[in-house]
């Protein structure tokens, strides 16, 4: 029996469940989802770059995937608590430091 080939033509995004698949260039140049995204992002990609680790290598200690570590340095992830922690954890600091003093994020106010 011979192979069988088959061919996928599809001009614009592929789409997978909720995820489009773009190319890199695409996720780097969207914004971050607010200024508290991007200030913690900022404060992880600090730390990593203290470490001197690549995304890859700091992905691979916190236990995450290196895009989503990209997506978060970029603010452009909105974390659950354990994943602060695990990647507080991976790059050696304590969660607080990355989320001491964030600016607030936009939203109705607490008081109502």
């Amino acid at each position: 029996m011979g192979s069988m080939h088959m061919r996928i033509y599809h001009s614009g995004p592929l789409r997978a469940g909720r995820m489009w698949l773009g190319t890199m260039s695409d996720e780097r140049s969207k914004p971050a989802l607010n200024e508290t995204t991007r200030v913690f992002g900022e404060r992880v990609r600090d730390r990593r770059q203290s470490l001197g680790l690549s995304q890859e290598a700091a992905a691979v200690r916190c236990g995450i995937h290196w895009t989503q570590l990209g997506k978060v340095e970029r603010g452009q992830r909105s974390l659950r608590l354990e994943t602060i922690v695990k990647i507080a954890d991976g790059l050696a600091t304590d969660a607080g430091e990355f989320v001491s003093g964030l600016p607030v994020p936009p939203g109705p106010s607490a008081g109502g």
